[in-house]
């Protein structure tokens, strides 16, 4: 039988995913707050202080004329300030007839101007990446990012280094049960490339609004559906569409007991650019005030 990374690399993301799943249970409960199922998009809700999120996002998907592959994005949020989140992403892929490779890393920092709740609440955004050119996540769409930088061998895309600084304006809205959330993106290689851009634009909401909420497992309002769309707009050469890729992708998000969600979302691709199909599948936990278990009052460390 011929040997098939695929099948030791992509258990590698699921096997993540399961532990985590696994370990977290083990936990006492944490907090229950339900968190929108995005993958691409960002709202204004910040990482409560003193809590750790874990979260794991792995994209599936298979560019044309090339073999499928998995990326995982392995997420750290930490709520430094009520105003300020802080993460760190470990990136990693596997490509069926290929190899699996370690892609890089990216620190994230998010920033909430206005604390109160507005018609429509910012969110300051600044990333710094250090990635491969064979990082598939997709985590964001710039420029003219084609499914044809998926397809590169993982041999010649791992010597491309991208040093990237990454803005991006967030604005989110809740409506009545919904959430209305925009963001405008913006990338530059800390080189000479120019800077590029990219938008995502995401909508949610409850299945039942959280005034029917109780306490059980497969309620409706612990359930959360709504739909993503994202993609580039070019860069400052040329802010176009052309030969740009975009997507949408319907989403579901479900909060299970002790802090655990799960969240799954299957993209379309809309051009000719662009994947045909991106699966996508998220499992998070939120660890509450984790700097109280090194605290003796807690039974942390003495």
């Amino acid at each position: 039988m011929p040997h098939n990374p695929l099948k030791r690399a992509l258990p590698a993301a699921v096997w993540l995913t399961l532990v985590l799943a696994t370990l977290t249970l083990c936990f006492t409960p944490a907090a229950g707050a339900q968190e929108k199922p995005y993958f691409v998009t960002y709202s204004h809700d910040l990482e409560e202080p003193g809590n750790l999120d874990v979260e794991t996002k792995t994209a599936l998907a298979q560019p044309g004329g090339s073999t499928r592959y998995g990326a995982t994005a392995l997420e750290f949020e930490y709520g430094v300030r009520a105003w300020w989140t802080s993460e760190l992403y470990l990136d990693g892929q596997a490509t069926a007839q290929d190899s699996t490779i370690f892609t890089g890393f990216r620190i994230e920092n998010r920033v909430r101007p206005l604390m109160r709740d507005h018609i429509v609440n910012p969110v300051l955004y600044v990333e710094y990446e250090n990635t491969s050119g064979a990082d598939k996540t997709i985590l964001e769409v710039v420029g003219h990012d084609s499914q044809s930088d998926l397809a590169e061998p993982n041999g010649e895309s791992r010597r491309e280094h991208q040093h990237e600084a990454e803005l991006k304006l967030i604005l989110s809205s809740n409506v009545r049960d919904w959430n209305i959330s925009e963001n405008f993106i913006s990338e530059k290689n800390l080189g000479h490339d120019p800077w590029e851009f990219g938008y995502a634009i995401g909508a949610a909401r409850p299945l039942r609004g959280a005034a029917a909420s109780r306490s059980c497992t497969f309620c409706a309002d612990k359930f959360i559906a709504g739909a993503e769309a994202y993609g580039g707009l070019g860069n400052t050469a040329a802010l176009t569409l052309r030969d740009t890729s975009h997507y949408i992708a319907p989403l579901i998000g479900w909060q299970l007991p002790k802090g655990l969600r799960v969240s799954f979302s299957p993209g379309f691709g809309l051009t000719s650019t662009s994947l045909a199909r991106v699966y996508r599948v998220g499992v998070a936990y939120e660890f509450n005030q984790i700097g109280n278990w090194f605290h003796p009052a807690n039974g942390g460390a003495q």
